[in-house]
């Protein structure tokens, strides 16, 4: 397959773009550069600096690449941020993606994978989260995301687009050659990780009276390479579904303080923590159940254990401590 990969400079993107061609596909990455790395993107990969709210350039690329797929990383993903300036994740994460929308039916490509968000739930009325649960987000962030998932709902609906939608957790960890490095950096283990390298000097934990076992958010997380392998099952199994809305996660929660501490055991390096003040929008349990995906494309994740994906990160940014920079 021809596949376009936005975002491809990205944590996600680019490791599912290195395991596309992995496995035979041609890919194209387009990526602004706004806060992905060119060293992060496949040598293999046919790479454009572009927008994906850039219409005329869109048109260009979808006339030429003749794709069979589009994997959409593209987005702007700071919930705390998103309560400070909504505006620009409307316009980054749904005008910009309704504009990618618009090539994509315009030139007929058939699939389409969105990296969604867990986010889209808000706070949660159970846990484990399943995908037919109340879309009640409770950051901008959240409703950017659920603003693409309804406008593919119209277009598979009106159009025949079929299309997968991913709500991802907390993605995690690394692998040999890429790792998790944004700039600023606001995702907890990259952060821990730099307090035991001694780039920071302590690490702060928003909110610590949150109705949960030891008063910090607890999350899910979800290694990468299982994250990739979800996303090309979604691809593969758009052959035969015409909609695929699923949740990708582990389905054990782990507080920011239990984080923490296991930051603390794999890199046998002291760790200071700092109470903070909640940020606005964040939910005070997200786990999800991924039965789903298991059910319906056979998912396997092979790196549940949330030890082993820290100590991956920490393995990565160790051999990369200005991360892609270095």
């Amino acid at each position: 397959m021809r596949v376009l990969v936005t975002g491809g400079a990205g944590y996600i993107g680019s490791v599912v773009a290195d395991r596309l061609l992995q496995i035979g596909h041609s890919v194209t990455v387009l990526d602004n550069l706004s806060k992905g790395k060119t060293r992060a993107v496949p040598s293999a990969a046919d790479f454009v600096r572009a927008d994906t709210g850039d219409a005329q350039i869109l048109d260009g690329i979808f006339q030429a690449g003749h794709f069979d797929a589009v994997m959409h990383f593209a987005a702007f993903i700071e919930a705390g941020e998103s309560m400070q300036s909504p505006e620009i994740y409307f316009d980054n994460n749904s005008a910009k993606s309704l504009t990618l929308l618009r090539a994509v039916l315009k030139h007929k490509v058939p699939r389409f994978v969105f990296s969604s968000t867990a986010a889209v739930y808000g706070e949660p009325r159970r846990i484990p989260i399943t995908e037919d649960d109340p879309l009640e987000p409770t950051n901008a962030y959240g409703e950017s995301k659920l603003m693409v998932e309804r406008m593919l709902s119209w277009f598979q609906r009106c159009h025949g687009l079929r299309y997968a939608s991913l709500r991802y957790f907390n993605a995690a960890g690394g692998n040999r050659d890429r790792g998790e490095n944004h700039n600023p950096e606001t995702h907890l283990i990259p952060l821990v990780l730099q307090v035991a390298l001694g780039q920071r000097e302590a690490i702060s934990t928003y909110g610590t009276d949150y109705p949960t076992k030891d008063g910090t958010c607890v999350r899910d997380y979800i290694h990468i390479d299982d994250l990739a392998t979800a996303h090309l099952l979604a691809l593969d199994g758009l052959a035969e579904h015409e909609q695929l809305i699923c949740n990708l996660g582990s389905g054990s929660g782990f507080s920011v303080r239990e984080i923490i501490d296991i930051a603390r055991r794999v890199t046998g390096r002291d760790i200071p923590a700092i109470e903070a003040p909640r940020r606005a929008g964040d939910p005070a349990v997200l786990v999800a159940s991924s039965e789903k995906i298991k059910r319906v494309l056979g998912w396997n994740p092979q790196h549940s254990d949330v030890e082993a994906i820290v100590r991956s990160a920490w393995e990565w940014h160790k051999s990369h401590p200005k991360g892609y920079e270095g």
